[in-house]
Parts: structure tokens; C-alpha cells; sequence
């Protein structure tokens, strides 16, 4: 019989992006080992089963809420309905995250500001939230990715952000430390996500995948859990890589 650890049990926890991807997948592994949950989305229609798959795994509360990462004030207002519905805001995840593929010279202003704002705004004003908020013993998990560090073709503002999200983090774990609160960082390569496959460097040849190569969001869901647990207390500031060896054999 395979026992599952309760290290979330009395904890409210926060994931942007919930409803799909690699958010679901943390929703689901936190939700199991007792957490209530806050799923943030900017479309929380899209995916209705995700609260009851939450609750089923063991979740003793779900709530979702609609937010534009990208607005300051919505995210002020998801967080101050995640702290009256759930009564804290203790470990936050930000998960949500959009791609674009251009070329370089082509992506527009209205391009970055639309990136940045997901990918690397949402988390700050995140951030901020949770650092005026959680209690010590907090910890925070920013889901960057192995662009940060090494990258392909037509993905620049989205790269770029990720290499942002990273020095975010260790800024988070600075000033968040004093306050007895965590900030780490997980690096995901290629995982199975409709993200991953809209990619057309694939499709024209330009990056290859092998089967190797791609992990999943359970796979990444791990070492966020970890990160967030108390048993990664005296690790903060970090970037744990999920790619499956890649970056070691490029």
C-alpha cells in the first residue's frame, strides 16, 4: 500500500495557471496531501472538472478565481479572496505562463508588454502579495524554465522573462528571508503540455525531441512540492532543473 504524506495538511495554497498544464498538476499533488487550494486562471470556465478532481484527491477546500495576472489590482483582489475564503496565504505558485514564436525583429511592443505582463509582471505582483501576507514558514515556487539559461529560436520575450523570473526569485528569497519565508525556482525542459507542442521549431525541424526529452507535469509537480515542503526548509533562493538531463547533452 503506498502512503501518502500529508505536508500540506492545515496549509492554503495559491497556483496561478491551476486549471491546466503544469498548474493542475501541482493543484492535484498538493490537493492530496491536504492543502486547500486557491486556483487562479484568467478563464475559470475552461476547465470545470478541475476543482472536483481536487477535491476527490483529499483538497478540504477549493476555490477558483478569475485574474489577469498581469493587472496589479486584480491580483491584489484575488488575494485578498484567497486570505477571506481560505484564512492565509501560505505557499504560492506561479505557474501561469504564455509563448509567442517570432522572429526577433518581429515581435512588437504590444508583444513584450503582453509577455512580460504573464510571464514575469504576474509573478512580481504575485510576490509582492505573498510577501506582505504569508506567516513564516511560507515558501513561494516560481515555475521558470530552461530558456532562462539556454534557449531556441523565436522565443526572445519569452526567455527573457524566464531569466527575469529567476533573479525575481532570488531577490524574493533575500528579502523574504528575514521574514522567515522561502522563494525557490523549478527550471522545466520539454514537458508534455499543449505549450510544448505548439511549438514550430518543431515542426519545421529546427529543435528535435526525443522520447527522452520530454517529462511531464506530475514530473515537475514533484519538485515543486518539494521545494515548497518543510523538508527543502533550508534550501532557498535555488533553480532545481526538470528537464531530464537535456541541458547536459546539448
Amino acid at each position: 500500500m503506498v502512503v501518502v504524506a500529508r505536508r500540506f495538511q492545515g496549509r492554503a495554497v495559491l497556483i496561478t495557471g491551476g486549471l491546466g498544464g503544469i498548474g493542475l498538476a501541482c493543484a492535484r499533488r498538493f490537493a492530496a496531501e491536504g492543502a486547500s487550494l486557491a486556483l487562479i486562471d484568467s478563464r475559470p470556465d475552461r476547465n470545470t472538472e478541475a476543482t472536483a478532481a481536487c477535491r476527490t484527491a483529499g483538497a478540504p477546500r477549493v476555490i477558483v478565481l478569475a485574474c489577469d495576472v498581469s493587472d496589479e489590482d486584480q491580483v491584489e483582489a484575488a488575494c485578498a479572496a484567497v486570505r477571506e475564503q481560505l484564512g492565509a496565504l501560505d505557499i504560492l505558485v506561479n505557474a501561469a505562463g504564455s509563448m509567442l514564436f517570432k522572429p526577433l525583429e518581429a515581435f512588437t511592443g504590444e508583444d513584450w508588454r503582453r509577455l512580460l505582463g504573464v510571464n514575469l509582471l504576474g509573478p512580481a505582483h504575485f510576490t509582492r502579495e505573498w510577501l506582505r501576507h504569508a506567516a513564516p514558514g511560507g515558501a513561494m515556487v516560481n515555475i521558470a524554465s530552461i530558456h532562462a539559461t539556454m534557449t531556441t529560436p523565436l522565443v526572445a520575450p519569452y526567455a527573457a522573462a524566464k531569466a527575469a523570473l529567476l533573479s525575481l526569485t532570488r531577490s524574493a528569497s533575500i528579502e523574504g528571508g528575514a521574514k522567515g519565508l522561502r522563494a525557490n525556482a523549478v527550471a522545466p525542459g520539454a514537458i508534455d503540455t499543449p505549450m510544448l507542442w505548439s511549438n514550430p521549431n518543431l515542426d519545421s525541424g529546427a529543435e528535435t525531441l526525443s522520447a527522452e526529452d520530454v517529462g511531464t507535469p506530475e514530473d515537475v509537480a514533484a519538485a515543486v512540492l518539494f521545494l515548497a515542503s518543510d523538508e527543502a526548509r533550508f534550501i532557498t533562493g535555488a533553480s532545481l532543473e526538470v528537464s531530464g538531463g537535456r541541458l547536459a547533452r546539448l
